[in-house]
């Protein structure tokens, strides 16, 4: 009981500051809305309502999350795979790692006009570009989570005469997933940033979409409702992955 009642004030504490954030945005928004040409919080909640009722959020919303997913899986399936290549094989860490660092110092935003020539302006645009912001964290992650295995442990293992295939399920890849996770949580979040940059490149739908045309149109109650919805995206994504934490690494407790 005791613990249940720690979880929940934890909870109702974690919520503490966006709910009076919230307030102070209804407070000052309601003294001084038309000076500061910024929406009511009812405002941005009745435009919602309005958008939902014509089905058009839920296909804004749709749009984009497929987007951003078909981007993490792509980013994060090769990111993990070269991790563990470059992690476990000393000759491939000297051929692949130090490249992919100073890729990863590139910013998104500055392959756009590049990835614009290769891929065009079409899907596959805004899928490369979350695959290759979401790339990086899980890489580096994986590839970090491996070489700071204990070597006590790998060499118990071996004498304990496991397989190198034995040694790896359980010693290295139990070891690493902890990181591996952080990784991935890293990266849901980027995947929401990197989602914004590139639905603002000749697009006909999607929250950014939304968000471009409501600007053009200063409509800054959907343009303010577009950023509460990549906020509340990007909660939900890293509740998922606390969730994944929590079910893959029970055993550290």
């Amino acid at each position: 009981m005791k613990i249940i009642n720690k979880h929940l004030w934890k909870n109702i504490f974690s919520w503490m500051l966006p709910i009076g954030l919230i307030i102070i945005w209804y407070l000052v928004t309601s003294f001084g809305g038309t000076k500061l040409r910024f929406p009511t919080p009812q405002a941005v909640v009745v435009r919602g309502i309005g958008m939902l009722k014509t089905g058009e959020l839920q296909s804004y919303i749709l749009v984009s999350t497929q987007r951003a997913l078909l981007g993490f899986l792509l980013g994060g399936v090769i990111g993990f795979l070269l991790g563990l290549i470059t992690g476990l094989s000393v000759k491939a860490n000297i051929l692949l790692n130090t490249t992919i660092q100073m890729f990863r110092n590139i910013p998104v935003l500055a392959i756009i006009p590049l990835a614009i020539a290769w891929f065009g302006v079409g899907e596959r645009l805004k899928i490369y570009l979350v695959a290759f912001g979401t790339f990086f964290p899980i890489y580096a992650n994986t590839f970090h989570g491996i070489q700071s295995v204990d070597k006590d442990l790998l060499e118990m293992g071996k004498v304990y005469g496991l397989s190198k295939g034995s040694i790896f399920r359980r010693i290295i890849f139990p070891s690493a997933l902890s990181s591996v996770l952080v990784g991935v949580r890293l990266s849901l979040g980027i995947m929401w940033l990197v989602l914004i940059a590139a639905e603002t490149v000749a697009t006909d739908a999607g929250i950014g979409y939304m968000a471009m045309t409501a600007r053009g149109l200063f409509q800054m109650d959907k343009v303010v409702l577009s950023i509460v919805l990549y906020a509340i995206l990007g909660k939900i994504s890293d509740v998922i992955a606390v969730g994944l934490e929590s079910t893959f690494l029970r055993w550290r407790k």
